[in-house]
C-alpha cells in the first residue's frame, strides 16, 4: 500500500473580487478534488461549490458500500454535480451560464484514476520530469489538435478561454478518464487555469522537483502565479507518494 502526503491551498488572485475556485482533500479517501467555477458574480463558486460536495459525498466514510469500480464512481459523481448545477440554474434562472471545470484523482491500490473535465490540468512529476497527464476541453486545444495553431500560439490566444466542455452546461456530460501506476516519489498537481495561466510547465517543474516541503511548493506556486500578475483565481494541490 502506497503511502501519501497530499497539501493544497487557493487565493484569489490580484483582479478578481471573489474565488470561484473550490477545492478538497479527503485523506482517509485517497481523493482529491478541484473545481473552477465560471458564470460570473456568486454563481461560478456555487457551480464548483456543488461539485466539491458531490465529492465528499460519494468518497465519504458513510457513503454506501458500492459494487461499481471506481473509474464509474468518479463518472457518477460528474453526472450528478452536472445534475445539481441544472437543477440550481432552474430554480435560479439569474444563475444562467454558470459551471465549472472539474478534476477528480482518486488513488486505488497502487493506480491512479482521473476524471477530467474543462480546463484545469492535472500534472505528474515523475523523475524529475513533468508530464501533463490531462487534455483541456477548449477551443484552442481543438486547434492545437488539428494543427491549426502551435501550443505556444495557443497559451496567448485571445480566445484561450473559451471551453468546449464542462460541468453544468449541458444535459449530458462526458468525463474523460485517465489512469496509471503509481510510482514512489511520484508527485501529482491539480491546479486551475489561474496557475497555468500565468506560470509556464518548466517553472512548474522546477518547484516541484525542489527539496521543499510539499506545503512550502503550493505556496511558491501560488505566489509565482501572484508575481506573474495574478489575474484569476489560483488554486494548487499537490500529492506526494512517500513509499511504494
Amino acid at each position: 500500500m502506497i503511502s501519501l502526503h497530499s497539501a493544497g491551498a487557493t487565493n484569489v488572485g490580484l483582479w478578481r473580487d471573489n474565488n470561484e475556485d473550490s477545492y478538497l482533500i479527503i485523506p482517509q479517501a485517497r481523493v482529491l478534488a478541484l473545481a473552477d467555477g465560471m458564470g460570473g458574480a456568486a454563481a461560478g463558486e456555487v457551480a464548483s461549490q456543488h461539485f466539491v460536495d458531490m465529492v465528499r459525498i460519494a468518497f465519504s466514510e458513510l457513503a454506501s458500500p458500492r459494487k461499481e469500480s471506481v473509474s464509474e464512481r468518479i463518472q457518477h459523481v460528474f453526472e450528478r454535480a452536472n445534475a445539481r448545477i441544472l437543477e440550481h440554474i432552474i430554480q435560479h434562472p439569474a444563475d444562467t451560464g454558470m459551471g465549472c471545470t472539474a478534476d477528480l484523482l482518486v488513488f486505488d491500490g497502487e493506480r491512479y484514476i482521473i476524471g477530467h473535465v474543462g480546463d484545469s490540468r492535472v500534472y505528474l512529476l515523475r523523475d524529475g520530469r513533468l508530464q501533463q497527464l490531462t487534455k483541456d476541453h477548449s477551443l484552442v486545444q481543438s486547434q492545437v489538435d488539428r494543427g491549426m495553431l502551435t501550443p505556444q500560439e495557443a497559451k496567448h490566444h485571445f480566445r484561450k478561454n473559451i471551453l468546449l466542455r464542462a460541468v453544468g452546461t449541458d444535459s449530458a456530460i462526458a468525463c474523460d478518464i485517465v489512469q496509471g501506476a503509481v510510482l514512489g516519489s511520484d508527485i501529482f498537481l491539480l491546479c486551475s487555469d489561474g496557475l497555468t495561466d500565468m506560470v509556464g510547465n518548466a517553472d512548474i517543474e522546477i518547484v516541484l522537483a525542489s527539496a521543499e516541503p510539499l506545503e512550502q511548493k503550493v505556496e511558491r506556486l501560488i505566489s509565482a502565479a501572484l508575481e506573474a500578475g495574478g489575474k484569476d483565481n489560483v488554486t494548487v494541490i499537490l500529492c506526494e507518494v512517500e513509499d511504494a
